[in-house]
């Protein structure tokens, strides 16, 4: 049984997706806690009343990244994780905290990486006259949303578009493919060479949405 450990900073809605899987799918795996650095973020409740443990590590109490980032990793660690998910933690973290982790840290960026890194992805892929747009699980690096890629999710953007409606319908795929790369894990069905990831039984890490 391998331990999941999810990061969140707000509502948790791919935290949610994951721990519903877990549980539906029985993965091999459990989520094993659910830390926050906003000791107000609506998905601590959430893990709370299906008796996962919670935790926060509130950065405001820290005078640098990096004492936060160690007291971060304490935390996290205190859990024994097999994987690190990211899910809406809003937080750079610094490279000695990618490093301890490295090799079982996923995110999920709403974009085509490596398309629009960074901030108002919708917005940008609006203005470019991007016809797809997406999103992307990776594994975490120092590099700013720029790791290997896991799986993707990929939608028109349609001429009526908007920033938010666009990031309804990718967020929508995010629920679909974070759940299964974080499975993928778990499973220990992924291969990562020569920074490409692949599925060893060849199972389709790409997703077209509507």
């Amino acid at each position: 049984m391998k331990n999941i450990v999810i990061l969140i900073s707000g509502r948790g809605s791919n935290m949610e997706a994951i721990v519903n899987a877990c549980a539906a799918e029985h993965w091999p795996a459990r989520v094993a806690a659910v830390i926050s650095n906003r000791p107000e973020a609506g998905g601590l409740a959430f893990a709370a009343a299906r008796g996962i443990a919670t935790a926060v590590v509130d950065h405001k109490q820290y005078d640098s990244r990096e004492a936060f980032d160690a007291e971060l990793a304490r935390v996290v660690d205190g859990f024994s994780p097999d994987v690190v998910v990211l899910a809406g933690f809003m937080r750079i973290l610094t490279p000695e905290f990618v490093r301890r982790f490295e090799g079982r840290m996923l995110n999920v960026h709403p974009s085509l990486l490596p398309a629009f890194p960074g901030l108002h992805t919708h917005a940008r892929a609006i203005e470019a006259g991007c016809k797809l747009a997406g999103a992307t699980v990776h594994f975490v690096t120092a590099e700013l949303d720029h790791g290997p890629i896991v799986a993707q999710a990929a939608v028109p953007v349609l001429p009526d578009d908007t920033p938010d409606l666009l990031s309804a319908r990718v967020l929508k795929q995010e629920h679909q493919i974070y759940p299964q790369a974080v499975r993928w894990m778990v499973e220990g069905s992924l291969k990562l060479a020569d920074g490409r990831v692949t599925h060893t039984e060849g199972e389709s890490q790409l997703r077209f949405g509507s």
